[in-house]
């Protein structure tokens, strides 16, 4: 499944939908300003919230964590000790299950993989949209509304840590 992604201009506060590769929208990310820590919602066409994420407040390092229906679902961090700045792990909330995203995160070239298997494909490379990428869910049993939810976490943790440098 693909879903094409029209990049929003840094800010919190932004509201962007995501649409399929045929053009119809499928999610919105509802991102919350005024807010203490930087919030979004991953919502579906009928504007019911499928996915929250949340900065953590008190973290040693940037961390977004992803709640759905109140629950915690993942947490995403940068991986501490990566040579690479563009590494970051989701750690799952069932405790044993982990993520790892790695690529060119600001560039919009990424994947996130479980085990060493593709899960996903992050990428600009292959549209001729301006300002547009593509998230393609490579996996039949993936969850589209997580994956999505994971690269709007890592794009936000590397543009924040591009502004504190």
């Amino acid at each position: 499944m693909r879903f094409l992604v029209r990049d929003r201009i840094l800010g919190i506060g932004d509201d962007y939908w995501i649409e399929d590769d045929h053009g119809n929208r499928v999610f919105l990310v509802d991102g919350k300003a005024m807010r203490l820590r930087d919030t979004f919602e991953l919502k579906d066409t009928g504007g019911r919230v499928l996915i929250d994420i949340r900065q953590k407040m008190f973290a040693l390092r940037d961390t977004m964590v992803i709640e759905r229906d109140g629950k915690p679902l993942a947490t995403v961090r940068r991986k501490r000790l990566s040579l690479l700045r563009n590494h970051y792990r989701v750690a799952l909330a069932d405790g044993g299950t982990e993520l790892d995203v790695s690529g060119r995160i600001l560039d919009r070239e990424f994947a996130v993989e479980y085990d060493g298997e593709l899960l996903a494909v992050v990428s600009r490379r292959l549209l001729s949209i301006r300002d547009t990428y593509a998230v393609d869910v490579v996996r039949e049993d993936a969850d589209p509304a997580l994956l999505i939810a994971v690269a709007v976490c890592v794009i936000h943790l590397a543009e924040k840590e591009r502004e504190d440098d």
